[in-house]
């Protein structure tokens, strides 16, 4: 399989002005930012483990429950569907107002940065599992204690390498695009948004402080855990385990129980056969939500030029031996 058509090869010197940054961080990460990203790595995991003592002696409100779910899959989706199949793979074509949408609600998942997501992915796909990719779980070797390094580094270590990949290089288009670079720029701002969302909602229906500070507990913090652990999954179990059905050049696998979860991604090996596929769960009983968005947006006259696989583009991709899922 050749490298998927967005990524952007070295290009030829030229006395072009250089493109503007399009984060904040640049292209590499200082300590102040390693730490403020430990900061939201740590305190929303600590919130989602004591999640399920609370939830057993307290319990957990309707509101707060729905505001942790509303939440997360807005955030969610806006990954899957915007910052992954739109910006990185360009599955569809959007109109204005969507992209624009999509990048806010893929900013709303607190994953760092909408340019800066995109250009590892898309180096990721480059050289997925083989020198050079970002976060491979068998950077390490085939071994066990290998695997399991690999596998952490894959999750969360990755993310705190000071050398990060060269937005200009794999992500010009979007750097170009002067809306685009400043949502991207506008993180810090995004992040504290999707932070404030939950708490003042809880505190105004329920107007008190305590609806606030429950609803900011399951709805933010709980939310931002659990979103970026299932997403961190996608490169660290779904590259370990996982079905693989079709021809990819990696070791990308389908991981059935992450599917609701992660709104479809989680049929990996599909999408590394296919990265510009706008369907991901192809086969049947494979749930798919963000594939279904994009059919609701491309009749609504939102989306269009939607790469959806047809049986031919699915046949050719398929492993000979394979008969299932």
């Amino acid at each position: 399989m050749t490298a998927s058509p967005e990524v952007v090869e070295d290009a030829p010197k030229t006395s072009t002005p250089p493109l503007p940054s399009a984060t904040l961080g640049k292209d590499s990460k200082g300590s102040v930012e390693q730490i403020t990203l430990l900061l939201f790595i740590v305190v929303p995991f600590l919130a989602l483990l004591a999640a399920i003592p609370l939830a057993w002696g307290w319990g957990v409100s309707w509101l707060d429950l729905g505001l942790m779910v509303a939440m997360y899959y807005i955030g969610c989706h806006g990954i899957t569907i915007g910052f992954h199949r739109y910006f990185t793979h360009g599955a569809f074509k959007a109109k204005r107002p969507l992209r624009i949408a999509l990048a806010i609600a893929g900013s709303l998942a607190v994953e760092g940065p909408l340019v800066r997501w995109v250009a590892d992915h898309r180096k990721h796909h480059k050289f997925s599992d083989a020198e050079g990719d970002p976060h491979s779980p068998w950077r390490y070797g085939e071994t066990v204690p290998a695997l399991l390094k690999g596998l952490w580094w894959a999750h969360i270590g990755w993310m705190f390498d000071e050398e990060q990949t060269p937005q200009h290089k794999y992500a010009p288009d979007l750097i170009k695009d002067a809306t685009i670079r400043k949502i991207s720029r506008q993180y810090v701002f995004w992040t504290v948004v999707s932070l404030a969302i939950p708490p003042v909602i809880g505190g105004l229906v329920t107007w008190s402080w305590q609806g606030a500070v429950t609803a900011f507990f399951w709805g933010s913090l709980v939310r931002v855990a659990l979103l970026h652990h299932v997403t961190w999954s996608i490169n660290s179990i779904c590259h370990a385990v996982g079905k693989r059905p079709f021809k990819s050049r990696d070791r990308s696998g389908n991981v059935w129980w992450l599917a609701v979860l992660s709104c479809g991604e989680s049929w990996h090996n599909l999408h590394h056969a296919d990265p510009t596929s706008a369907r991901h769960g192809v086969l049947r009983g494979q749930l798919d939500s963000s594939a279904r968005i994009i059919r609701w947006c491309e009749q609504a006259g939102w989306a269009w030029d939607v790469r959806w696989p047809d049986r031919n583009r699915i046949a050719s991709r398929r492993k000979a031996d394979v008969t299932g899922a």
